[in-house]
């Protein structure tokens, strides 16, 4: 049964697991926490690829014989299976941990469930499912990449409340306020891929780099042209990140999703412009909108998701979990879209 203390701490696991975001790719971000009567006695998260896991981390955190009574709980299925590292399943029982708490099943079904089978046949107690939702949702990339090999697609986009990504010609380039864009640009930290069109590079010759967050790793960049022809001095191809960044000429955007997947990237981040967010949505390819509307009515002609677009109203495409955060002066909108119905 699940108890209000079971939830304190797995929530406590959990803010371990955020302090990897973006850093373990393609490892799952975990953290996981050792309570004894009560009270969180030591804490650990699975830093990067190679490194100890979460729970060899939290074990080495405590520093000591762990007590019969102690509880361990972990953010995701232990993993019983050897890779980079050892199984920590055999960590566990080793250092006679008797109690587990599991929020989220491995998804991979080669793993799934059997870390748990391996630590109950040890004689561990283990209780599964606490916080599971939430225990899921932040390896929502890894989730899907590990089971259908593509990577979790964000479009991300700030547009004015007309639906347009640029001003008329003469006004100022930026549509939201500074404190939206600096929330924006923290998404950047969280992928493993920023990818844009020819025609952003040109008008706008970005950097798509990850800044003001300390202590992570810069996405891959990746541009889509048609031509091939690009400027060559544009920042993606001369700063000191150059290679870092990816070029696809002439490929659809289901194809290039297919080959970062391949490349072990699983979470992308679409930042314009319109055609490539337009392409992606005809084709139902993205997991995850986050968009920041600005406080104006800017017409003209570059819209933010253009294309042919939903044949009617019923075969637009709806969002699921969707919330709503003011910052500064603009709106931040997050959402899912929903699962197409069976044809």
């Amino acid at each position: 049964m699940t108890t209000r203390r079971d939830e304190e701490f797995m929530r406590a696991a959990l803010n371990e697991a955020k302090k990897a975001l973006g850093q373990t790719s393609p490892n799952p971000a975990v953290g996981a926490v050792v309570v004894i009567d009560n009270r969180m006695v030591a804490k650990g998260h699975h830093r990067k690829v190679g490194r100890d896991h979460a729970e060899i981390e939290c074990l080495r955190d405590f520093g000591a014989r762990v007590p019969a009574r102690a509880t361990l709980y972990v953010t995701l299925e232990p993993c019983s299976t050897a890779g980079r590292t050892a199984p920590c399943t055999d960590a566990i029982i080793k250092a006679g941990i008797k109690n587990v708490v599991v929020g989220a099943f491995d998804v991979n079904p080669r793993h799934s469930g059997k870390g748990i089978v391996q630590l109950r046949n040890a004689g561990v107690k283990v209780r599964e499912g606490i916080l599971a939702d939430e225990c899921s949702r932040i390896n929502e990339a890894f989730n899907k990449w590990i089971v259908c090999g593509r990577p979790f697609v964000i479009a991300k986009c700030g547009m004015s409340l007309d639906g347009r990504l640029t001003r008329p010609d003469g006004e100022p380039r930026w549509i939201t306020d500074p404190s939206a864009r600096r929330h924006a640009r923290r998404l950047r930290a969280g992928v493993d891929a920023i990818l844009v069109g020819a025609e952003t590079v040109r008008a706008d010759n970005p950097r798509l780099t990850v800044r003001g967050v300390r202590w992570v790793r810069q996405p891959w960049r990746v541009v889509l042209t048609r031509s091939g022809k690009l400027p060559r001095r544009a920042r993606l191809f001369s700063d000191r990140f150059a290679s870092r960044t990816l070029i696809y000429r002439d490929k659809s955007l289901a194809t290039v999703l297919k080959n970062l997947g391949k490349r072990g990237i699983i979470s992308v981040l679409i930042e314009g412009g319109g055609e490539v967010l337009g392409q992606a949505l005809d084709a139902r390819l993205i997991d995850k909108v986050q968009l920041y509307l600005g406080p104006s009515l800017s017409g003209g002609p570059v819209i933010a998701f253009p294309g042919p677009g939903a044949e009617n109203t019923a075969d637009a495409l709806r969002l699921r979990c969707v919330s709503y955060r003011k910052i500064g002066q603009s709106v931040c909108i997050t959402g899912y879209p929903e699962a197409l119905p069976p044809e």
